[in-house]
């Protein structure tokens, strides 16, 4: 069932967002070369407790990290360790949701660490670009998979793999809510109509190459087939009559 939200939600949602927000920003200054996936991932938990907040994936479903750290050839759900440090070249895959007084917010940024490829970089800023394709078809009175389709019309050409095992969720109230939101099109499920207080994660994870995945033994990190270079870029928005607000940007 899809939850709409009313307005009192929403603004609890909006600032569990906000909150998530300036931990981006917080982390684009602290991420650098030589520090180890657990390193980012102290630093976002001290930042989310200090702020009265909870990490809201951390034991979620048993995975034993605040975020999600995915390195290079991992699409998500990378697991933080000590032994894993970032180099000059990687790109560097974060997922964090926050639970902020019951309000749930969820937002991913690939960074580049340091001096990265021009293949690299292309990769993340068409990915990026391809969420905010996606934003943009998110409207009042279109459908679930107009977003999908707004990313396929524009990563097609590129001939990257654009991941269909994994896709967006409805988000606010819980960590993952109904609806799916496939970021491939034409994809399987549902396409229920784009209603006021529908909050969504949108969020295309695109592989420079096949879009098949693995998930390896510790059930949780996703790598492509190929283990081809993946970058994965989403934001928390909020559906309303008039506008579509990005709720997870200052």
């Amino acid at each position: 069932m899809i939850r709409l939200k009313n307005d009192i939600q929403i603004e609890g949602i909006r600032k569990s967002c906000k909150l998530l927000a300036q931990l981006f920003e917080e982390l684009k200054v602290q991420i650098k070369p030589g520090m180890s996936t657990w390193d980012v991932d102290r630093i976002a938990e001290e930042f989310i407790l200090d702020n009265k907040g909870i990490p809201a994936f951390k034991n979620y479903g048993g995975f034993p990290g605040s975020v999600c750290t995915s390195v290079n050839d991992t699409v998500i759900h990378g697991i933080p360790t000590k032994k894993e440090i970032l180099k000059e070249g990687d790109v560097f895959g974060c997922d964090i949701g926050i639970n902020l007084d019951g309000y749930y917010s969820d937002r991913a940024y690939t960074f580049p660490i340091g001096s990265i490829s021009e293949e690299a970089s292309l990769l993340l800023e068409r990915t990026e670009e391809a969420l905010m394709r996606g934003i943009s078809a998110a409207v009042y009175g279109n459908r679930i998979k107009d977003i999908g389709k707004a990313v396929t019309s524009y990563i097609e050409p590129f001939g990257y793999g654009i991941v269909d095992s994994f896709c967006g969720h409805g988000v606010g109230l819980d960590v993952h809510e109904e609806p799916q939101v496939p970021n491939n099109y034409p994809s399987r499920g549902m396409n229920p109509r784009l209603k006021h207080g529908m909050v969504l994660a949108i969020e295309p994870m695109i592989n420079l190459g096949s879009p098949d995945v693995d998930v390896l033994d510790d059930d949780w990190t996703v790598k492509p087939v190929d283990r081809s270079l993946s970058a994965h870029f989403e934001h928390t928005i909020v559906i309303l009559k008039d506008r579509t607000e990005i709720l997870t940007t200052l």
